[in-house]
């Protein structure tokens, strides 16, 4: 893996994090095949398991949004784009290049020395049949052999590093609502539940992969439909979250489970309610002695009350709750999630392993040639050459492999350390000697409050009146505080009153050493001031409201031999920070 701008010390850190991760996931890795007992998942041990889980989303099913392509969404308008650019026969081939590059065994070695235990993935029926439109004989099923291939490879990847693989039907037959990118919709065509050519298909492939994986206990379950999104009683209610009797999603999920108990009398059975997994309203009780029910999660308070209704109706018709989807917010918000839902039983998979962005633990970088197409469908440049564009569509291919991702431990650490710890511990290694700078970035590892303070730490994006955004950058790392790049350059911005930053920083050889800033104006007079080991080391220190970067003077501190804790607190914010400096007197 590429460590983002972390030196070898960090490296030898991270080897010991992975093995405390891996050491989580190990608790939960459970024996045999899983299976609902009332209100909990277990293994054949009859031991309680926790799925700690990751969803694969990008690689059989692209969301535009994943590409910074939030404009085109659909796979199949992504894929006439680039065939528009290069042709069909380069098209295929950057397909399948992408199809063999962006989930390989590096990844699941990757997610399972982190601590996960399971995997979920996304499946894009047509990987496994013909669409209904494209079948030679009307309602007969054509199986492609590349999808269950696939699932082979990715399953034997899985059970080399003993987690557990979801199967996942993200993108239907027709598709299963109004959200187009999720399922790759055609709108000009049947949905799901306009044709029972497309209902037949989803059943005829959810009985042929149950026959296919029947006897592998390493297949944690079936999650039989993603996020149904429709008004089947009021059209106007596009994500049916007004429905009342989901009638037609419930028969629809209990024919499936009648043709997977045919062949599986096994496997868990995972169902989603209506309006993406939230309306559960005339669906229960559950029809099947093996079923777990799913929930997804975004973009609202990481409290109980935000479960409770899940938690009502685990207690009312004592089955399992899994949180299936989660994730695209700030690391706050990820270890207090992931803490709520452990806390009750729940287990929970991630969204998502890779994409653009920092929000995930693989970073898929933008090559400027990727981002000059971006640039063209976006009509802000010319087209490029169908040679040129060719080369940056492969490189964007690229991109995707494990070892070319920029590997974000923050969101790792978030996700399984901050669970069970307050602790901040260092982010990258800062020696202190006789003249040392640190990135204002590099602060350290932690919960809010911990290892930083920032007042604004997650998206409330789907809570009504909260307009918090974490990150307003966007980059470096996944935290609450502020960091964008600048003329090539990491910074702190948004700086609001009472936020800090903490630094875990070593010292050689004890003396008197004059701590530093270098800052900026950005929206007011700012102050600020020096604490060591929790204790204020230092005078207020106002920050010139000058325009342009500056060395300000905090003042000095007589700092032991040994481990120290530095934080620099904002009295009053409105500055830039991007280096704190140290120098022996």
């Amino acid at each position: 893996m590429r460590f983002h701008g972390y030196d070898t010390s960090w490296s030898r850190r991270w080897v010991v994090l992975s093995i405390i991760f891996l050491g989580f996931g190990m608790l939960a890795n459970g024996q045999g095949y899983l299976k609902a007992k009332g209100p909990i998942i277990v293994n054949e041990k009859n031991e309680k398991v926790i799925l700690r889980g990751m969803g694969l989303g990008g690689w059989m099913l692209q969301e535009g949004y994943m590409f910074r392509l939030g404009n085109i969404g659909q796979q199949y308008k992504i894929r006439a784009k680039i065939q528009d650019l290069v042709g069909p026969e380069r098209t295929e081939t950057i397909y399948q290049s992408w199809i063999n590059s962006h989930t390989r065994k590096a990844d699941m070695d990757s997610l399972a020395k982190w601590g996960f235990n399971s995997v979920r993935l996304p499946m894009h029926y047509q990987l496994y049949t013909l669409a209904v439109e494209d079948e030679p004989v009307a309602g007969q099923q054509t199986w492609k052999e590349e999808g269950f291939a696939l699932t082979d490879s990715l399953l034997a990847w899985c059970k080399a590093n003993r987690m557990y693989l979801i199967l996942d039907l993200h993108a239907t037959p027709g598709g299963q609502g109004h959200d187009l990118p999720i399922s790759d919709r055609h709108p000009e065509r049947p949905s799901l539940w306009e044709s029972e050519a497309n209902r037949q298909k989803t059943i005829a492939l959810w009985r042929k992969l149950a026959e296919r994986y029947a006897n592998e206990p390493w297949i944690g379950g079936y999650d039989i439909i993603n996020e149904p999104n429709w008004g089947f009683e009021d059209p106007a209610d596009k994500i049916g979250n007004k429905e009342k009797t989901n009638a037609p999603l419930k028969k629809l999920m209990q024919d499936i489970t009648a043709a997977i108990r045919e062949v599986d009398k096994k496997h868990i059975i995972i169902i989603e309610g209506n309006a993406f997994g939230n309306n559960y309203n005339g669906i229960l009780p559950a029809w099947d002695d093996n079923m777990v029910l799913s929930f997804h999660k975004y973009g609202n308070f990481p409290d109980r009350a935000s479960i409770a209704k899940f938690l009502e109706l685990r207690a009312q018709y004592n089955v399992p709750l899994w949180m299936g989807e989660s994730g695209e917010n700030s690391n706050n918000w990820y270890q207090q999630v992931i803490s709520l839902v452990e806390s009750n039983d729940i287990g929970w998979a991630w969204w998502q392993q890779k994409k653009i962005g920092i929000n995930q633990p693989m970073e898929m970088k933008v090559a400027p040639g990727y981002q000059a197409i971006l640039d063209y469908w976006n009509g802000k440049a010319p087209a490029p050459g169908a040679n040129e564009a060719y080369q940056s569509l492969l490189d964007w291919v690229s991109a995707t492999r494990a070892e070319n991702t920029v590997v974000h431990p923050d969101v790792i650490d978030a996700m399984f350390r901050q669970i069970h710890s307050t602790a901040a511990i260092p982010f990258k290694q800062h020696v202190i000697t006789n003249s040392t700078s640190i990135a204002a970035v590099d602060y350290d590892l932690g919960r809010n409050g911990y290892a930083y303070n920032d007042l604004d730490t997650a998206s409330y994006h789907y809570t009504p009146g909260v307009n918090t955004r974490g990150n307003r950058g966007g980059a470096y790392r996944n935290d609450g505080t502020d960091i964008r790049k600048a003329d090539g350059e990491y910074e702190v911005f948004s700086i609001e009153d009472g936020e800090w930053l903490q630094y875990t920083v070593e010292v050689p050889k004890a003396g008197n050493y004059q701590i530093g800033i270098k800052a900026a104006k950005d929206s007011g007079d700012a102050v600020c001031s020096i604490l060591v080991n929790g204790r204020k080391a230092t005078a207020d220190v106002a920050v010139p409201a000058t325009e342009g970067w500056q060395q300000v003077a905090m003042g000095q501190v007589k700092l032991t031999k040994g481990t120290h804790r530095i934080r620099i607190y904002f009295n009053k914010g409105g500055c830039l920070l991007q280096q704190l400096t140290f120098k022996k007197v």
